[in-house]
Formats: structure tokens, sequence, C-alpha cells
């Protein structure tokens, strides 16, 4: 009898647990999915927003690399898990044309000082220069560099960290201001003899050059400009130098992937809510004005600020990733 009785209780459990993980508070089906390549301080700032403005508990955040999320937005298209993703505008252009997979998310775009398609949203300006720490330049003796041709010097060899533009999305604007400056075949030459003093210190992610270089395990790094003078405001020894080939930027963006229904419809709100009330928090941690009207304070103003002449697009990171993998082989040998 007793034993019957444990079999009723088991059976009354799962059903209880069952129903719960498929229509009660323990279902993750509602929630918006939001896959971004964003680092940890732009999450934070976009959870905040939501947080505060309605949507609390309503969303689950996916962070992945730019390389892995482009990938699968390229390959996945519409079936991706995603409800919304913010990743490089260039990968979000690209996966369109391809696969058609974004909706329109209308008024979000309208004041950019850019033209960008409706169906994005841009967040957040990426901008590159070069930093030191300043504690190790002088205890090696080393000279401040003025550009990144100046990094070619052999006594920079193993000081030099820089992001993998095959991982990262901040190494790719190194890539832009060598080719840019120098042109293809002679740019190629340049960067091989950079990644000769590289060396060990090619990182993966577009913070990592900072976290060598904060630590002393390279005198210099090629990275984002606002860490390195948000590193320099809080009395670390590093010090933001803008190169002479120019300061080159990144725009990252939000967009709704087209699945239709009242979830497509709560992610298109959610856009909304961080652009209102997360741009601000993202201007200040990000520098780049993106908006007409966005100003930001002189220090933040970069020397030489310069674009690509030309859309940025998938192709053409393909081959300047080629142009890059060819001068790392040549480094190696």
């Amino acid at each position: 009898m007793k034993s019957k009785w444990k079999i009723i209780v088991l059976g009354l459990i799962t059903v209880i647990i069952l129903y719960f993980s498929f229509f009660g508070l323990g279902s993750s089906t509602d929630k918006v999915v939001i896959s971004t390549n964003a680092d940890e301080e732009a999450i934070t700032v976009m959870e905040k927003a939501l947080d505060r403005n309605g949507f609390k508990g309503e969303y689950i955040v996916q962070p992945q690399s730019t390389a892995e999320l482009g990938g699968k937005m390229m390959a996945e298209g519409k079936n991706i898990e995603a409800d919304i993703i913010t990743q490089a505008t260039y990968y979000l252009e690209s996966a369109q044309r391809e696969n058609n997979m974004f909706t329109d998310v209308e008024g979000t775009n309208k004041k950019t000082t850019d033209t960008y398609p409706d169906y994005i949203t841009p967040l957040l300006g990426n901008m590159g220069s070069l930093f030191v720490n300043t504690e190790v330049i002088k205890e090696k003796g080393l000279e401040t560099p003025e550009s990144i041709h100046s990094l070619t010097n052999t006594q920079y060899k193993n000081q030099v960290a820089m992001p993998n533009v095959i991982d990262s999305s901040t190494g790719w604007l190194v890539i832009q201001s060598i080719l840019n400056e120098y042109g293809n075949k002679e740019g190629q030459k340049i960067l091989t003899q950079l990644l000769n003093n590289v060396g060990p210190h090619l990182e993966s992610s577009g913070s990592g050059p900072l976290k060598k270089v904060e630590s002393g395990e390279a005198a210099i790094g090629v990275g984002l400009r606002s860490q390195a003078i948000d590193a320099e405001k809080k009395g670390k020894p590093i010090r933001y130098i803008d190169p002479t080939e120019g300061n080159f930027s990144l725009v990252e963006g939000a967009a709704v992937v087209n699945k239709g229904g009242e979830k497509q419809q709560k992610a298109e709100k959610m856009i909304r809510v961080i652009q209102k009330y997360g741009r601000k928090d993202l201007l200040e941690q990000y520098p780049v004005p993106l908006y007409k009207g966005e100003k930001v304070e002189k220090q933040q103003q970069p020397t030489y600020p310069k674009k690509w002449n030309g859309r940025l697009t998938i192709d053409l990171l393909g081959e300047h990733q080629e142009i890059f993998q060819e001068a790392k082989k040549e480094a190696q040998n």
C-alpha cells in the first residue's frame, strides 16, 4: 500500500514539474533571446536599461565572439535561436543580404550621423588606438611609438600585444589603418614585421591587449581607445596614443530577427528601450558619436579620425583576413 502511494505522489510531482517547465514560471520559451558580441560593459548597460524599464526577467543574454555569432547568422538565418542580435553593422548588413532575416524597427535610426538600413539600430562605436604601459616603457628603455609603422622596429620584439582579426572585430581596426595608409602590398610587409614583434601576444579578444599591457607582459598594445583612456583615468600606468595612420572605428548595432508574433513585437520594444535609456551610458563607455547632437569631452576626441573608403562588408573582411594570414605565415618563417 505504501509503495502504491509513493508511486502516486511521485507521479503528481512529475506532472507538476513538467507543467511548470513548459507553461509555468520556470519556462524560458517566452523570454526574448539576445545574442550579442558586445563586451561586459555594454551588456551591463543594456541589462540595466531593460531591467529598469519593464523587462526584468523577460530576456536571456547569450554573449558570443564576433566571428562565432557572425558565422551563425550567415549559416542559420531566421532559424537562429536569437530574437535580437547585437553585432557589428557590417555583419548585420551581410546577413540581411544573404538571408533577409531582419525586420524594420521604425524610427530608431532617423537621427544618426551616418545612414543605416531601417532594420539596424546603432548602439555603440568602437575606436582603435595604441597604448603603452609607461612604467614598462621606462624600465626597458623603449621609445614611445607614434605610429603603427614604428612598432615594426626591432626594439619592440615581443613587446606588442594586438587582437587577432580572425577572432576579433577590434583586430580589423588596425588592419584597416595599415592597408588604408600603405596599400595592400606594402601594408602586408608592415603587418609581417609587426607580427614578428607581437610574437606570443596575439590576442583573441579586443580587450586582451590592454590586459597584457596592464600586467606588464607587454609594453605596448593595439586595441580600443576608450578602454585605454578609462584605465588611465583610474590611475593605472597606461597612456593612450593616437597613431598617425588614423583612428578607425566600427559601429555595433541591434537588429530584430523577423520571426513574427508577440515575441518579435516585444523584441522591437526592447530595442527602443535600450536606445532610449541606454545610449547615454553607452556613449560614455564608448565615446564615438553616432547620433546628431551627441558630444564627447575633448580628451575623447581622436587626433586622427578616419573611415575606410567604402562600405565595410564580410567580403572585405575576408580579403583583409587573407592578407593577415599571409603576413602571419611569413612572420612565422
